[in-house]
């Protein structure tokens, strides 16, 4: 979020001690993440809620829709002419590769994009959020979260409802408390004209199914729902269209041997990890990552807590977003979450970070 910085925010680290492997002059300075406890201003949060590098110079024209899947195109069209609206103007451009034409939106103060894994809603939200004038703010759910707790409820309120824009990725409600707080949230900038947009994987009225008593806030949910026009979009996850399964992992040696030779690598055990990320904020975990080029993990296993696999959850999205290549020794990425896991109230997050994983390692092995 600072200029020549991955998004995070600057942060003082210490760094490890060079690795033993790397000696020689053509080796590279390794550092390890469970050094790192970064401290992120509060004042910073606002000013840095921006879209991440990996989507930084993203339009509406560079979206790739599938052509087997009318409702990418149609999505597409609804976005900009909800930015069109935003701007002041009465219709969006055409294009002659939409299908057929979905009225400008109406009523509800926001877009939702529904979808599954790798259909491109972080990418369009970016596009709407490039195509709209300031003050504009973008930001996962977490950090939408975080940022209430740094600025205090009534901080946030005074600090967003001077935006023209809002937009939340990931949009999830994992507890009742995070239900109460963004449904009030979310009213309170609506009344103030806040217009607003987010990306989830499930539905407005179907958020918190499976994770807590979702009937006993029916009605902050429902609220919830009625800030957003819901627009569907189906297609299958991108970066698996054609592309083999995860990548078989490295040995330890081979993963030791190619961080000591990669400028900016950092290098760490997978279970100190774990450890270390108890310790920092989910807040932090992007700042912990500022001057990280690429990630090396030894000794990667399934995650069996719940809580440390979130953790994990949360660390993928920061890795994702700055495109750090992963190399990794241990089971394949699209092992680490038990199947039980998978079948349980946070399957959809789970699965996200597995399809980030598994992509940055095939990053790593190019």
């Amino acid at each position: 979020m600072v200029a020549s910085l991955p998004r995070g925010v600057r942060c003082t680290t210490v760094p490890a001690a060079p690795h033993a492997d790397a000696t020689a002059p053509e080796t590279a300075t390794v550092t390890a993440l469970t050094d790192r406890r970064p401290v992120v201003p509060a004042e910073r949060l606002v000013a840095e809620m921006v879209p991440p590098p990996r989507f930084a110079g993203v339009s509406f024209g560079s979206y790739l829709p599938d052509s087997t899947q009318p409702s990418q195109y149609e999505a597409v069209q609804v976005l900009e002419q909800f930015a069109a609206s935003l701007n002041g103007s009465g219709a969006a451009p055409k294009r002659s590769w939409f299908r057929r034409g979905p009225a400008a939106p109406a009523g509800p103060a926001g877009i939702y994009l529904d979808g599954g894994y790798g259909v491109g809603k972080t990418h369009l939200l970016a596009s709407l959020w490039h195509a709209t004038p300031g003050p504009k703010a973008f930001g996962t759910f977490v950090e939408l979260t975080n940022l209430v707790g740094a600025l205090t409820f009534k901080g946030a309120v005074e600090t967003l409802s001077g935006h023209r824009l809002l937009c939340i990725d990931e949009f999830e409600l994992d507890d009742p408390g995070d239900t109460v707080l963004v449904s009030t949230l979310l009213s309170r900038l609506v009344e103030n004209g806040v217009k607003l947009a987010a990306t989830s994987n499930t539905l407005p009225d179907k958020l918190g199914e499976g994770r807590f008593a979702a009937a006993d806030f029916l009605r902050e949910i429902q609220g919830l729902s009625a800030h957003f026009r819901p627009v569907r979009i189906d297609g299958q996850d991108y970066r698996h269209r054609g592309l083999p399964d995860a990548p078989a992992p490295y040995t330890d040696d081979e993963v030791t041997a190619r961080a000591a030779t990669a400028p900016g690598a950092s290098l760490d055990d997978f279970d100190a990890l774990l450890d270390h990320l108890k310790n920092v904020h989910p807040s932090r975990y992007g700042a912990m990552l500022d001057d990280v080029h690429a990630v090396f993990l030894r000794g990667v296993r399934p995650v069996e807590d719940q809580s440390t696999a979130l953790r994990l959850v949360v660390l993928a999205d920061r890795m994702y977003d700055r495109e750090l290549p992963v190399t990794a020794s241990g089971v394949p990425f699209d092992r680490v979450f038990p199947e039980e896991m998978l079948k349980g109230g946070y399957r959809k997050k789970y699965l996200r970070a597995v399809s980030r994983l598994v992509a940055l390692a095939r990053d790593s092995a190019r």
